[in-house]
């Protein structure tokens, strides 16, 4: 029997990382007597009722931002576990690009295991030093690509042999769909934000326009609750805006809905291609493309390094950043070429099985079995 602990954002909280936690938690206590315990990473208290999985899940304390007394609530609780799973953030955590997590790492005795979902290749010094400090707290350390490692390994003193891959994990996202749909459809989804580059996708569909199958854009997903709340809702009416200046209206859908797992699923499955505009050059793990690949659906990326090293076997485009001649090409060369389309399905399922939940929850638990192991040495 393991008691897990994890760190990190948690539903109701809408993010990568707590839709990360809750799945990879649910993976690792499945038909077992494996229990874990969540740490919530939290802006300001919140008394929202923490999502439950099942009996075995629990959220167990809140870490909140700049808050000591909750820090030691939080480091006891992690205490009490077996292993600790960290995700690093650098916008999650309180203090100066998250630094507050070092005093949180530096007081847990259990082991630890960090999973890095941003490795800049380019950081400020002070990102750099919280990054490599982070590490050096770790027992072990997780990325998610090998491009990711290479990067932290070449442009930051850590330990290379405390370095992991494993990638992230992925719902079966492919289902029937109900009813066939009489235009072609180009799906972005996840939460919506400044340098999601969803402007670019839009000015790609404008150029979409002589194809003999209507072409429609439909863009899933709330504003970030950080966006929301500083900018409000400008990045959306931005888009509304542009939607209306190119004249497209009725081939550009923004759903501002969070949808549920079941609804998106159905949404992911309907859809013809996946478009994923992002403007950063750096990201290296992208939930959404991981369940976009898995799911058999092509994809046109710009060339963030999550994409390149995914789309390198076959199952979509990479394109350039910024560029929506790039985007409507490589949309159009899909959307006209059937064949194209159906080798680019058979590549991505193929490698599906290797990134389901279970498959990476298996891989954390022969990871944990090597840290208890050392530790009992």
């Amino acid at each position: 029997m393991t008691h897990y602990g994890f760190l990190s954002t948690y539903p109701p909280t809408r993010c990568g990382l707590a839709t990360f936690t809750e799945a990879l938690a649910g993976a690792l206590t499945v038909d077992s007597s494996d229990t874990a315990a969540i740490v919530r990473v939290l802006e300001a208290p919140d008394d929202a009722q923490p999502r439950g999985i099942r009996a075995s899940v629990r959220v167990a304390a809140d870490l909140v931002a700049r808050d000591r007394r909750s820090m030691a609530v939080a480091v006891a609780s992690l205490d009490e576990c077996d292993v600790a799973v960290v995700q690093h953030e650098y916008g999650i955590y309180g203090g100066q690009d998250g630094d507050e997590i070092l005093d949180v790492l530096a007081a847990v005795t259990t082991p630890t295991i960090v999973v890095l979902h941003t490795v800049l290749p380019a950081p400020t010094s002070h990102q750099r030093l919280v990054l490599e400090r982070v590490c050096a707290l770790a027992t072990s350390v997780v990325v998610m690509t090998s491009g990711a490692r290479d990067i932290l390994i070449e442009h930051y003193a850590v330990d290379a042999a405390d370095v992991h891959v494993i990638p992230h994990g992925v719902a079966n996202l492919a289902v029937e769909v109900g009813s066939p749909h009489l235009r072609k459809r180009i799906l972005t989804w996840g939460l919506i934000s400044p340098g999601k580059g969803i402007e670019w996708g839009i000015r790609a569909i404008a150029q979409l326009g002589d194809l003999d199958h209507e072409v429609e854009y439909v863009v899933a997903g709330q504003t970030h609750p950080k966006v929301l709340a500083h900018a409000g809702e400008s990045y959306r009416t931005g888009l509304t805006d542009l939607i209306g200046e190119l004249g497209i209206q009725s081939s550009v859908h923004l759903d501002g809905r969070y949808l549920d797992a079941g609804e998106l699923a159905t949404l992911v499955a309907s859809a013809d291609v996946v478009l994923l505009p992002y403007d950063s050059r750096d990201q290296a793990t992208s939930g959404v493309l991981a369940e976009a690949v898995a799911a058999g659906i092509p994809v046109v990326a710009t060339g963030f390094p999550h994409a390149v090293e995914l789309l390198a076997g076959g199952a979509g485009i990479v394109v350039a950043h910024e560029d929506p001649q790039s985007m409507a090409s490589a949309l159009r060369t899909i959307l006209t070429a059937d064949d194209v389309a159906r080798r680019m399905r058979e590549v991505a399922l193929r490698a599906a099985s290797k990134t389901s939940w279970p498959a990476v929850a298996d891989r954390y638990r022969l990871l944990f079995e090597d840290l208890r192991a050392a530790k009992a040495a």
